[in-house]
């Protein structure tokens, strides 16, 4: 197994609802690493038992006999995808084959996941295995696939029930939203933004006083690592970056933005929200040209002149003028 390997998704198999645990996220999507680009079927993909034990997290070797439980748990999980107006239901894997005396363990999707996983021509998302290896939480990783499928987007609103669905967050305490913020959303923020190539930043949308969906913000991580800054420096930019995610901007383009203004953070709002009222078009070349003096003068409007209009305007006494046309002053 290589680190560097690509696990390549449809995003509808990304995106449906499954419980899995953290090892057996793992051994599925090491297996999805080891499927190559263009193969046409599955194939048996072989592991050492001591890789095996490694990618697990089993240190004891006293615990070998552990490994064909979980694999036979795993086999027994089934899933649903939505196609149409069907529901299919499907398992990970149709085989587990371990060699007696050969310390190998040999595994096999089942085939009716071929759409989903192979010769893709639909939305499908890569990313690094390496990426989901030291995550902790079944969680992290499940919100890192969803997050990554829709990184082009930039930003995603996900319904809290939909969400908790997604991710399978079924315990009784995840019904009070305060314990899946802390458990799930925030330990996925911790975890993905020190050990995955992307991060994000969330907000919660209320229904009244209710939490009723959760609007994601998803970073680029290689990109904002590309921008030399301390950290202080860093969360500033995100914040920009954040602000004007419905632009689609990249974290480079927050950067330039936030240096223009000197970082005065209370500027780059201002002038945002100027830019979205008058529905500037080239939003970032607009806004480094409004930050650029670090004091928001609102632009004057251009008003064509002619040989009409291109004299000065007379004064007048518009109170004794209105009076006068109502008929109140008749001196």
């Amino acid at each position: 197994m290589k680190k560097k390997y690509l696990v390549t998704k449809s995003n509808s198999l990304i995106t449906c609802n499954y419980d899995l645990s953290v090892q057996e996220q793992k051994i599925i999507l090491t297996l999805a690493s080891m499927v190559q680009p263009d193969d046409t079927e599955f194939k048996e993909y072989k592991f050492k038992i001591k890789d095996f034990m490694n990618l697990l997290g089993i240190k004891d070797k006293n615990k070998y006999k552990e490994i064909p439980k979980i694999t036979k748990e795993l086999m027994k999980k089934v899933f649903e995808i939505k196609e149409g107006k069907d529901i299919l239901q499907l398992a990970w894997l149709c085989s587990a084959r371990y060699k007696t005396g050969e310390g190998m363990v040999i595994l096999k999707f089942a085939p009716d996941l071929k759409p989903y996983m192979l010769e893709l021509k639909g939305l499908h998302t890569s990313y690094k295995l390496e990426n989901i290896l030291s995550l902790k939480s079944k969680y992290s990783i499940r919100l890192y696939e969803i997050l990554k499928s829709n990184l082009f987007k930039k930003h995603i609103e996900i319904e809290l029930e939909e969400l908790k669905n997604m991710v399978c967050a079924k315990e009784k305490a995840y019904s009070i939203y305060n314990n899946f913020k802390n458990k799930v959303i925030l330990q996925a923020y911790k975890e993905l933004a020190e050990k995955t190539d992307i991060s994000f930043e969330f907000e919660e949308i209320k229904t009244g006083r209710k939490v009723t969906s959760i609007k994601f913000y998803i970073i680029n991580n290689k990109a904002m690592n590309e921008i030399a800054c301390d950290k202080i420096h860093s969360e500033f930019i995100t914040k920009v970056f954040k602000i004007m995610n419905l632009h689609k901007i990249e974290p480079i383009e927050a950067k330039k933005i936030y240096d223009t203004a000197k970082g005065n953070f209370g500027i780059i709002e201002k002038c945002y929200d100027y830019c979205c009222e008058k529905k500037v078009g080239s939003i970032v070349a607009y806004m480094l040209k409004l930050v650029k003096p670090n004091e928001f003068i609102e632009p004057k409007e251009n008003i064509s002149q002619s040989n009409f209009t291109n004299y000065e305007q007379r004064n007048y006494d518009f109170d004794a003028l209105e009076r006068k046309l109502l008929g109140w002053d008749r001196n």
